[in-house]
């Protein structure tokens, strides 16, 4: 029974509880003993709350929720919890045990939908990087391959959702960290929009408004679902895109309509080609969408050529890494210093320290500029999608993203297509839809216009129904 238990996507397992067919106690049971049993090769999961879990799943009785009695999975970055740790990937906060004192707006949404949080998942450091291996808790593997990285910054939420310890773990995306992950491990990895999830109380925003949360998933609608459960203006947000003609889980129930898409297949700055199967990935897809009926055209936003755009954006993202220092600082009543992060963190907060407000500012205008250039591709050139790899290499080996004397060029390689949507606040997914001969995942990316959400996932459940990847799962599973 537990192997049908882990092979259903979130939805389904709501709606075995819902009809009584199994309990709420039994659904965590099983996740807790798939987390026994895979974790050890893996590392996904840091912390475990299974104890706890178990009672609250006795306690809680209304059914009518969404999500009731549905595990859940927190990364250890963002998703505060009330009484839990909250490392951030950090040995800084690691080594005081530091426990949040409130639950999040986004964790009060889980909770209200019904979830039940079985854990917290494993992250780099101030999740700055694109694969999850800290100095904390040591390298999360990837479930096809235990060899590879499963990408980053949300590696242990993918590696986990990937595996079948649970149908849904959270994660955020600052430049790519749900979609990135998405691709290396086979999931459905959605960005929502800017501002579309409050980052509440404590913060407005982060990254100047490039970073969100949302969860990794192994179906369409189960993404769509969480989306709506989490989504909408909190008190004091300082933006809030306008919300979907209907909800996002109509969204992915209904046809789309007939979609211009603009087929990208190469980095638009010279000299990064892609690797072959990435450029496979693309061009299956952009074939998938004509026989559905979709008109495809090769194209892409000319501000994408812009090479301005990689050390701009690098300079504010460093800027927030320095200001974590004083956070730190302020949190722990002593002082401390860049020597305290791992080398990637020294790297940005040392830049970020050398930036003056000015040059801040310059920054955060550049970008504004930019994202108009941009969006004008979507809402003045007449196109509705932008298909693009997701990452421009398959999975790295372990230790190859986060080799001190080359991570900064290696990582600049893999996101070609990513972190331009944070600053855009684009909507963007990632769906499964190749593999290397080696058997490895590719994500195939779209990304929509503004607060378009609906778009992509409705596009997004058409192409799973036309080729579904439900029945393929990695060599480390539970079920």
């Amino acid at each position: 029974m537990d192997n049908d238990i882990l092979r259903l996507d979130a939805l389904g397992q709501a709606e075995l509880i819902r009809q009584a067919k199994v309990s709420p106690r039994e659904v965590l049971n099983a996740s807790i003993s798939a987390i026994e049993a895979i974790n050890p090769t893996l590392n996904a999961v840091i912390h475990q709350r299974f104890e706890a879990a178990l009672i609250e799943a006795e306690r809680r009785a209304e059914k009518a929720k969404p999500f009731f009695g549905v595990p859940l999975l927190l990364k250890d970055l963002g998703g505060l919890m009330q009484g839990e740790p909250h490392y951030g990937g950090t040995k800084i906060l690691r080594d005081v045990d530091w426990h949040s004192p409130i639950d999040s707006y986004l964790v009060s949404a889980f909770k209200k939908a019904g979830f039940i949080v079985l854990g917290r998942t494993n992250c780099p450091e101030l999740g700055s990087t694109i694969t999850t291996e800290p100095t904390s808790y040591g390298p999360t593997r990837n479930p096809w391959n235990p060899e590879y990285s499963p990408g980053g910054s949300s590696g242990g939420s993918a590696a986990a959702v990937s595996s079948g310890m649970v149908a849904v773990a959270h994660g955020n995306d600052g430049g790519g960290s749900i979609r990135i992950p998405a691709s290396c491990c086979g999931l459905v990895g959605l960005k929502p929009s800017r501002g579309r999830v409050s980052q509440g109380p404590l913060m407005a925003d982060a990254w100047n408004g490039a970073t969100i949360d949302h969860v990794l998933t192994r179906s369409v609608r189960d993404s769509a679902a969480v989306l709506d459960v989490i989504c909408g203006y909190r008190t004091g947000d300082p933006f809030t895109p306008w919300p979907p003609p209907s909800s996002y889980f109509d969204a992915a129930s209904t046809k789309p309509r007939r979609m211009k898409v603009a087929l990208l297949d190469h980095p638009a700055i010279p000299g990064r080609e892609p690797d072959a199967d990435c450029k496979a990935a693309v061009a299956t897809t952009g074939a998938l969408l004509e026989e559905l009926g979709h008109e495809v055209v090769e194209a892409h936003p000319k501000a994408m050529e812009e090479e301005e755009f990689q050390p701009i954006f690098t300079t504010i993202a460093a800027c927030w890494v320095s200001a974590d220092l004083q956070n730190f600082s302020r949190l722990l009543g002593r002082e401390v210093g860049p020597g305290e992060f791992e080398p990637e963190n020294q790297y940005l907060a040392s830049l970020g320290l050398k930036t003056s407000v000015a040059s801040y500012l310059e920054a955060t205008t550049w970008i504004a500029a930019f994202r108009r250039r941009m969006l004008s591709f979507w809402e003045d050139d007449g196109f509705d999608i932008l298909l693009t790899p997701t990452l421009a290499r398959p999975p790295a080996p372990l230790g190859y993203l986060s080799e001190p004397k080359h991570w900064v060029e290696r990582t600049f390689d893999y996101i070609q297509f990513t972190p331009q949507f944070n600053a855009t606040g684009q909507p963007a997914i990632s769906l499964p839809l190749h593999m290397t001969t080696t058997g490895l995942p590719i994500g195939v990316q779209l990304i929509g216009g503004f607060a378009k959400e609906h778009e992509i996932i409705a596009i997004a459940a058409e192409i799973e129904a036309a080729r579904p990847w439900k029945d393929v799962k990695p060599k480390v599973c539970a079920y």
